[in-house]
């Protein structure tokens, strides 16, 4: 396909994403002063803004990229919870696969920005597992949606909605309807995900998560590691993001490695879940996995430019592929 096929093509898919949804909260402020209270930075409001985080900010990436996003989440049934349906609702996403318990909290990250810099972080959020009634609810949900889609995206941030069982039910149900799946891991389901087509860790999450420790800075090593990784986590293929170092992917039978584009860097915030988007829809369209890894690549670094979670913009992105492959 030539860029231009890739690209239009993006808009044909429905992606399901299932995971934790949450809200990132922003203060947006100035600092003109120290506290009198404690050696603190006052931070002067100016503007305050919502956005949908977590597995949102990936559906946000998604919708961005001109595909379909449909989220399949459990979220508290509060306040907070109405503002994350009505920041779907008003991104025209739908809201068929969120589920609403009064036994949970919904997620809110607040950050306290002062112009471009970062102050503090407040987590409003609760990382238990679901429950049974909870976990069915959100199998059955599942199920009833992964048929309309093309890929299916596990986006953990180890906040309690995914579990081992749901995991496994979904994936098999995923891989029973020839349905690719793509893996955003954290720490306490990273074993879990057995059968799943495409696992993509940080550099950090794969040391923690398999215990281990080996020099990234040598391909040999990287190359060593991930293909023992694939076999002990039983998973297809692995697409491991390694920050300035750029990317690594063996998938396929193929194993690439694209190095990091020079960035001016202003936050790293999102840039996982903007990787993540952008190799689902790749996975969706059976892309090889060195136009994966390479569009992927293109995608982190560039939402890494912008202040705060940002989803990727489309032009910008098949812009910058075009540059790199005329």
């Amino acid at each position: 396909m030539t860029v231009n096929q890739i690209f239009d093509s993006f808009d044909n898919l429905r992606v399901l994403i299932i995971g934790d949804v949450m809200i990132d909260s922003y203060i947006f402020g100035k600092v003109e002063r120290i506290s009198p209270e404690a050696p603190i930075p006052v931070v002067n409001v100016k503007r305050k803004e919502i956005r949908l985080g977590g597995a949102g900010n990936v559906a946000m990436n998604i919708k961005s990229l001109g595909a379909t996003p449909v989220l399949c989440s459990v979220i508290g049934a509060d306040p907070e919870a109405k503002d994350l349906i009505e920041l779907l609702k008003n991104s025209a996403l739908p809201v068929d696969g969120i589920i609403q318990s009064p036994n949970r909290v919904t997620t809110v990250k607040q950050r306290i920005m002062a112009g471009s810099q970062h102050v503090v972080r407040i987590d409003s959020e609760m990382d238990t597992l679901i429950n049974a009634d909870e976990r069915s609810q959100l199998i059955e949900r599942a199920k009833t949606l992964i048929p309309s889609c093309n890929v299916v995206i596990f986006e953990d941030y180890d906040k309690g909605v995914l579990d081992q069982q749901s995991i496994q039910e979904i994936v098999a149900f995923a891989r029973q309807h020839q349905i690719p799946t793509i893996v955003d891991p954290k720490k306490r389901n990273f074993t879990h995900y057995q059968g799943t087509d495409l696992f993509k860790p940080n550099l950090k999450e794969l040391k923690e998560g398999l215990k281990i420790d080996f020099n990234a800075d040598k391909l040999e090593d990287i190359k060593a590691v991930v293909a023992e990784a694939k076999k002990t986590l039983g998973v297809n293929g692995i697409f491991l993001t390694l920050s300035e170092r750029g990317v690594f992917i063996d998938f396929q039978g193929e194993v690439h490695h694209v190095a990091a584009h020079l960035r001016s860097i202003t936050d790293v915030s999102g840039a996982g879940d903007t990787v993540v988007s952008i190799a689902a829809i790749c996975l969706g369209l059976k892309l090889s996995p060195k136009t994966i890894a390479e569009l992927s690549n293109l995608g982190g670094g560039l939402v890494c430019e912008s202040v705060g979670v940002v989803p990727i913009e489309k032009t910008k992105l098949r812009a910058e592929y075009q540059k790199n492959n005329p």
